[in-house]
């Protein structure tokens, strides 16, 4: 399943995430009303609707129609347009349907409907304080990186398409500009070290041939003629695409990609110094809908801070077990400033990273028949994140396969400094981002076809796919890997990372930290090197709330697996309990609960 790629990443496109509270009962095989066809159709329409104003949302579903060579509307109102649709579609939902008259998995789709819009609308009350650029969001980096990994060159008409996005690139570049100008005249801007990465990935971009004369190919124009040198076209045809590919380049990507730079350096004069959202004016609120549009609970800043200090405890405990299992001299802090500058714990090489990771991966794969009853079809591959941004991106993450297969699942692995990667965490970040993780997680979610509406297929819940991510790592213990200590240290901690996140996270939007106050908490507390700490610590400041998803969520899955397991007893089934997580799909906490409650019920009934 698991190929070793050197190139490399597009973080995945965030589709809206599910909350619901007081939702149906998970659905249950003894449930007798069938399901609703006509709600099945409703929820299609509904789908190619939000798809028609998104032609990069077809791409990432591999869908390729007469939109393929566009990039849609970037602006404000388009934002406007797309939530007016779900909130139409919503009213529709309750006016056509009386819920009481669905089947129980139909009552399910209804009600995570209803709660995804309600989840939206409260997050687009707040859209101007996002962030049009930062290091880790926007154009700059995100419009090359869907080029290079999203858009498939096929035939000449995709390759006459991926010209045309070339050609059209600097109008979806001047809307996102237009709206980061006005957020800026509003007090919204980044801080002011956010500017130096987003000024450095705008011009990696625009380095290299065509634009230059420094004998190698920019990023862009390396991948337009990889893509269309493998056409069984005429080879004339190849050259004049290529061509058109470098006029597009020079005469309409270049001048805009300055005007990004032009605009990130003036606001870079007047950029705010504090970190936190707390700045905003409606900070607060803003910062409470964030915490539970991502972690689908009602826990204040105070209690998910409270959590992260005593989970860190526990897993000091922890740790200092292993300190002693291996003879080490010294207290933790000791212990990990040892793991965290001794470079036995460092690859000096990527190929050697790698290839580490690919062993992991193939080792797992082959146990995790053991442990699920359902299985990816898709193909898992790895590539290091390209070059052009990889100074700014995050340290690993994953995009989904395509539901048609014609693209496989991707762990994009961060090898920029190899320092920020130690060996001691390398298998516990490859189960977290392959098997049993993310690629297992949202795989089966892609495969489950028509038996769940699109909206529940393709969209998400942060705090259940990040919660299974962090699950996994523990469940590979529990599957019997982490032979070495020093990698069972490491898997504690990413875990530790986590708990941490809680802390810092809160740190920053709610008590006023500011990002060197952060960064020591880390050192403090977690092994992880100084660089992957500081470059930690930038992402939550630019994603508040996000970071608490990951330990909140897998919290949850542990409590509601161990509750199983003991009301359950002899009849407790680890693969079938894995089914009753997965196969619903994604889905907020409290339907996660229930969901794993009526699984329950059923087993007890034999």
């Amino acid at each position: 399943m698991t190929r070793l790629m050197l190139s490399a990443a597009l973080i995945a496109l965030a589709a809206p995430a599910a909350v619901a509270q007081n939702a149906a009962p998970a659905a249950s095989a003894t449930a007798q009303r069938p399901a609703n066809a006509e709600l099945a159709a409703f929820f299609e329409a509904y789908d190619k609707a939000s798809l028609a104003l998104s032609p990069r949302a077809k791409a990432y579903r591999a869908i390729i129609d007469a939109d393929y060579g566009k990039w849609g509307d970037q602006s404000d109102a388009a934002d406007v347009q797309r939530q007016q649709l779900a909130e139409r579609t919503l009213a529709d939902l309750k006016a056509k349907f009386p819920r009481a008259s669905l089947s129980p998995q139909d009552q399910l789709s209804y009600d995570l409907f209803e709660n995804m819009v309600q989840r939206s609308s409260g997050a687009f009350r707040f859209r101007k304080n996002g962030y049009i650029f930062d290091q880790m969001n926007g154009v700059q980096s995100g419009l090359p990186a869907f080029l290079i990994n999203i858009h498939r060159v096929k035939d000449q008409a995709t390759a006459e398409a991926y010209v045309s996005r070339l050609a059209t690139m600097d109008v979806a570049i001047d809307q996102s500009l237009a709206e980061a100008k006005a957020r800026a005249d509003a007090g919204v801007m980044p801080p002011k070290w956010v500017y130096p990465y987003v000024i450095s990935d705008a011009k990696n971009v625009v380095t290299g041939a065509p634009f230059d004369q420094s004998g190698k190919d920019s990023a862009l124009y390396e991948d337009l003629k990889k893509k269309v040198n493998a056409l069984d076209i005429p080879a004339a045809e190849k050259t004049r695409i290529i061509d058109a590919g470098a006029k597009a380049l020079v005469e309409k990507v270049k001048p805009a990609y300055g005007r990004i730079v032009a605009e990130m350096e003036r606001q870079q004069a007047i950029a705010p110094t504090d970190d936190g959202v707390w700045r905003f004016a409606n900070g607060a609120d803003y910062y409470n809908e964030r915490l539970g549009f991502y972690t689908t609970t009602d826990y204040t800043a105070e209690q998910i801070h409270d959590i992260g200090l005593k989970e860190t405890k526990r897993i000091h405990d922890e740790m200092r077990a292993i300190m002693k299992q291996v003879g080490f001299k010294g207290d933790l802090k000791a212990f990990f400033e040892h793991v965290r500058t001794d470079p036995r714990y460092y690859h000096t090489t990527r190929e050697a990273y790698l290839a580490e990771v690919d062993k992991a991966l193939t080792r797992m794969e082959a146990a995790l028949p053991n442990y699920f009853n359902t299985l990816p079809k898709s193909e898992l591959v790895v590539k290091p994140v390209e070059a052009f941004r990889e100074k700014s991106a995050g340290k690993a993450f994953y995009n989904s396969p395509a539901p048609d297969g014609s693209r496989p699942g991707t762990y994009y692995v961060n090898l920029y400094n190899l320092k920020d990667m130690p060996k001691t965490e390398l298998e516990a970040l490859a189960y977290h981002e392959g098997v049993p993780g993310h690629h297992l997680q949202r795989s089966v979610q892609t495969e489950l076809g028509d038996k769940v509406p699109p909206f529940r297929r393709f969209g998400g819940a942060t705090v259940y796919s990040e919660g299974w991510g962090l699950y996994s790592e523990e469940l590979a213990k529990d599957m019997g890997f982490y032979t070495d200590p020093y990698s069972d240290f490491g898997r504690l901690g990413m875990e530790l990372w986590r708990a941490g996140r809680l802390v810092v996270d809160t740190g920053l939007h709610s008590k006023r930290w500011s990002r060197e106050e952060a960064i020591q908490w880390l050192k403090d507390n977690t092994p992880n090197p100084d660089g992957d700490i500081e470059k930690g610590i930038e992402r939550y400041i630019v994603y508040p709330g996000q970071a608490t998803a990951y330990m909140i969520g897998k919290l949850k899955i542990m409590e509601l697996r161990e509750n199983a397991r003991k009301e359950l007893g002899d009849r407790f089934d680890i693969k079938a309990f894995h089914d009753a997580v997965l196969l619903p799909g994604p889905v907020p906490l409290d339907i996660l609960e229930k969901n794993v409650a009526a699984w329950v019920a059923e087993r007890k009934a034999g």
